[in-house]
């Protein structure tokens, strides 16, 4: 590890009371154990043009209509 990230990385840690440090522990374990799973973009180019141009339109019209908004009440 960069010692210099780690003297930061320990300073932080030690600002937080000890049951965040445990979080912050088991959440770089998860890390650790975390496996990236997915396909190459290469892998995906025979998919390019599958999806019509008017299904391709009523996706970009339901995120823009769904997914622009922001719900104020929500939290």
């Amino acid at each position: 590890m960069n010692s210099n990230l780690d003297s930061e990385l320990h300073v932080e840690l030690c600002k937080l009371p000890i049951e965040q440090q445990r979080q912050v522990l088991e959440f770089a374990r998860a890390l650790t154990k975390a496996r990236v799973h997915g396909v190459k973009g290469q892998g995906l180019l025979r998919f390019a043009g599958s999806i019509e141009s008017e299904d391709l339109a009523t996706i970009a019209q339901a995120i823009e209509e769904g997914c622009e908004k922001v719900n104020l009440d929500e939290w």
